[in-house]
């Protein structure tokens, strides 16, 4: 036995052969190999979903429509009409407060999970329930939004597919036996699924997983869920067909004065954005505080959108129309105010109350309106700086999208993905990050994460790689380690111990061979244990099945092993092809290069040493020379 270091060796030690452990060097493999095949399995599952999922979605629009022709004219139909032509006088009002009633009743009876717009339910449930969603919210989700959006909710059906394809995702990953972090992957290829399905965005649908769902970024995770947005694509192009669902004429290619004014007109839009999202839950509070119970607030809500729709027909239902006609460039300017301020007073109040619908297409509209006038404005009085109205619209949605949802990447490619116009690319990139830039200013939350947020729900606000995986265990380990011989006897060990006040703190102690073969791992308990006879060796009490660690090992999976092991430390060893132990790695080893790591993000520095001319200063009568 001996206090080892770089420079000592064990003593009084016989020789052993070297143990093998198939399961931790298997251990070992699995976490060199970013893809595995629990990676093809999970890939597999989530395309079959995607394609079920598709269908759902191609499912909910046809509800929607069918719904749509019974409310506001009275035929049973799935061609396709907007409620914006419908003839009914003040009647229409009354039509968006029966669907609440209904969705009230769905949500009280049924559950009250459908009610809001989808992704700050799934976001809660990959947080808090290791992304455990119940099956029945597959089936009521989208009946809800349809009902809710049939009789003139202004929303539009992406939300709650997402929310769908999430529950879908969720519950084939209950059955399977997978972790929890693998239910986690399929929620959100299940969701982002829908989103593709709804748009034909893959890339967009593959960011928004990213930016809001998986809080990582690895390959596990990115396979199924872009084959799952892959294939829900496909879906959309083979059920929707394949015209771009925003599709517009050709922009322009923007001057760089033009870049200028859509990065002034994007902050802009970004102090808009925040407000919006304020305002959701300004009147989400308002409803908390009436006196009757919430299965009523979504009829009431409703009244709001019956108003606004019987002045602004524009304002009822998905609107995915409004949107390509203010893409056009020629809406005229009542019909960007209304679309702008109308289309929210319906929209926020409708879902404050608690009814199912999405928030994607309305804050589309409402941002594209916003772009238009602020276009207007700037060609009116400011035709220098030489924007396209077409380009405004399309800035407005994204820059909104953006600023509310503080999904960056999502909404640039959204914009890009849903209009096929490349000439966007700058004006999206610098209006969309002007946006997100002065969301952070204005709200402390997001429109996705607010709600959550209130409940005491952490959400991340920022996507940054796991620190302990950027370190390999050759970096941190340490050589000062106490060993125990094979050939000891406890009574040594005890003696040995006892006369070490350095070791009497460890609770296990690492035993090898005379050449620091690795043996296994003791127990102090059972050195100390007074039922062993004395001269009892120390090999007859070891674990031999014990796990190690080699130094190009990864941090991380040395913690995952002395979790998953129940040990404070792991022998280090040089690579596979030797068992000589050459450290130790314990906790406080990890929780040293972790405060490191955390220490340097937080330090500033000159790098660059900057000369100063000396000069000598006279203080209280003593000569002192300042460099």
């Amino acid at each position: 036995m001996s206090k080892t270091s770089s420079n000592t060796t064990t003593q009084n030690a016989i020789p052993i052969s070297p143990i093998l452990l198939s399961e931790m060097q298997a251990l070992h493999a699995e976490k060199s190999m970013p893809v595995t095949r629990r990676v093809f399995y999970l890939s597999l599952q989530a395309v079959v979903n995607a394609i079920i999922i598709g269908a759902i979605a191609k499912l909910l629009v046809a509800l929607i429509t069918l719904i749509t022709n019974l409310s506001f004219y009275g035929k049973f139909s799935f061609a396709e009409s907007s409620p914006a032509d419908n003839h009914l006088g003040l009647l229409v009002i009354l039509i968006p407060v029966v669907g609440g009633l209904i969705v009230g009743v769905m949500a009280k009876y049924g559950s009250a999970a459908i009610r809001g717009h989808g992704i700050p339910e799934a976001m809660e449930q990959v947080l808090t329930n290791e992304s455990k969603i119940k099956p029945i919210i597959t089936f009521l989700k989208p009946i809800s939004a349809a009902i809710s959006i049939g009789t003139g909710g202004p929303f539009g059906a992406e939300g709650p597919i997402i929310a769908t394809g999430g529950a879908f995702g969720s519950v084939t990953g209950q059955v399977m036996r997978i972790t929890a972090t693998e239910r986690k992957i399929m929620l959100a290829a299940g969701a982002t699924a829908g989103m593709s399905a709804i748009f034909g965005t893959p890339v967009a649908a593959v960011l928004l997983a990213i930016e809001l769902l998986l809080f990582e970024f690895s390959p596990r995770s990115i396979i199924p869920v872009a084959l799952s947005c892959a294939t829900g694509a496909a879906m959309h192009f083979t059920l929707f067909g394949t015209e771009p669902v925003f599709a517009m004429l050709n922009i322009p290619e923007p001057t760089g004065v033009a870049v200028f004014t859509y990065t002034i007109l994007g902050l802009i839009i970004g102090v808009v954005a925040a407000l919006v999202s304020k305002g959701v839950y300004y009147v989400e509070e308002l409803f908390e505080k009436l006196p009757i119970h919430w299965m009523w607030w979504p009829a009431i809500g409703a009244v709001a959108v019956g108003v606004t729709g019987y002045f602004a027909p524009r304002t009822l239902g998905v609107g995915y129309t409004n949107i390509t006609y203010l893409l056009s460039g020629n809406a005229p300017l009542t019909i960007m105010l209304s679309l702008f301020f109308l289309k929210f007073v319906s929209w926020v109040i409708s879902l404050g109350s608690g009814t199912s619908g999405g928030t994607l297409a309305p804050l589309l509209t409402i941002g594209g309106a916003l772009g238009g006038l602020l276009g207007l404005i700037v060609t009116t009085y400011f035709p220098v700086a030489d924007v396209n109205i077409a380009t405004c619209v399309l800035i407005g949605m994204a820059g909104m999208f953006a600023g509310a949802s503080r999904a960056l990447l999502t909404s640039i490619i959204f914009a890009l993905e849903a209009t096929m116009q490349p000439h966007g690319i700058l004006p999206l990139l610098a209006a969309c990050t002007a946006a997100y830039f002065v969301s952070f200013f204005l709200m402390k939350g997001s429109i996705m994460t607010e709600k959550i947020e209130r409940r005491g729900v952490f959400t991340p606000h920022s996507y940054e790689p796991d620190a302990l995986q950027n370190l390999a265990v050759k970096e941190v380990f340490t050589e000062e380690m106490t060993l125990l011989s094979i050939d000891n006897t406890l009574k040594q060990a005890r003696e040995w111990i006892k006369q070490n006040s350095s070791s009497t703190s460890e609770l296990y102690y690492i035993v090898t061979d005379e050449q620091h073969n690795l043996y296994g791992i003791i127990d102090r308990a059972a050195i100390f244990d007074k039922q062993h006879d004395d001269m009892l060796p120390v090999s007859a009490l070891t674990e031999t099945h014990c796990p190690y660690i080699y130094t190009g090992s990864t941090v991380s999976t040395a913690v995952e092993m002395m979790h998953k092991y129940d040990l404070p430390l792991l022998p280090v060893l040089e690579d596979s092809t030797s068992q000589k132990v050459i450290g130790l790695i314990s906790y406080k080893e990890v929780f040293t290069a972790y405060s490191k790591r955390s220490d340097a993000e937080d330090t500033f520095v000159r790098s660059i040493s900057l000369k100063h001319r000396s000069k000598r200063m006279i203080i209280k009568g003593k000569q002192i020379l300042d460099k």
